[in-house]
């Protein structure tokens, strides 16, 4: 008889934890970037944000992501581009960065934060009704990031085909996929990340991705 596959754990240490949650940031950007080009996008990577998103209470680190690091592949080979070993997208750059800047914001405004919590509570309740990827879901999540992030003055412009950004369910997927960056960037600060980091300390963030390839 066949063992069991082993899980997969990854190396667990604060910079691998950081770096793990900053890879769901940038996915997210990654994410966003895809939709507004092709209308189309990653299920794994997508599906991975948006269940994270809507989990409000997960059993572990972890369980966040999915127990598994490639299910946030495209966000650590987004972070590769930032700490210069691969091509960078400037596009999906400045998304990543425009989602922790408004991660910082939200943070400091507590009201904002408490609300964006009671929201995600009853969109896990739906999304247990449902299933964590329903289109009423995604529409709920959509809404949450329009009522709260989207009343800031710093706003991310979404770059892409007009005519597709236009269709059915495009701007709540949208929507939906930067509120996803905002959790993780929540989680990435909850690990110890901090964006002085990114400029000071790539070496730890180079080894961290290395562990996790």
């Amino acid at each position: 008889m066949n063992s069991p596959t082993p899980i997969h754990r990854a190396p667990d240490s604060p910079a691998t934890r950081q770096a793990l949650a900053l890879a769901g940031v940038f996915q997210a950007a990654s994410l966003v970037d895809e939709l507004a080009r092709t209308g189309q996008v990653d299920q794994r990577a997508w599906d991975t944000l948006i269940r994270a998103t809507v989990d409000t209470n997960p059993e572990s680190f972890e369980a966040i992501y999915g127990g598994h690091p490639n299910n946030l592949r495209r966000g650590l080979e987004t972070l590769e581009a930032l700490v210069g070993r691969k091509q960078a997208n400037p596009v999906v750059l400045r998304y990543g960065f425009s989602l922790l800047l408004l991660t910082n914001k939200l943070r400091a405004n507590t009201d904002m934060l408490d609300t964006l919590g009671q929201k995600l509570s009853h969109i896990q309740n739906q999304a247990n009704h449902f299933g964590a990827t329903h289109e009423n879901v995604i529409a709920s999540l959509g809404e949450a990031y329009q009522e709260t992030i989207s009343t800031f003055k710093t706003r991310i412009v979404v770059q892409g085909d007009p005519s597709l950004l236009q269709t059915r369910m495009m701007p709540e997927r949208v929507r939906a996929c930067l509120l996803t960056g905002i959790r993780f960037g929540l989680l990435w600060h909850q690990q110890g990340g901090r964006r002085w980091k990114l400029i000071f300390q790539r070496k730890a963030l180079r080894t961290a991705l290395d562990s996790l390839s």
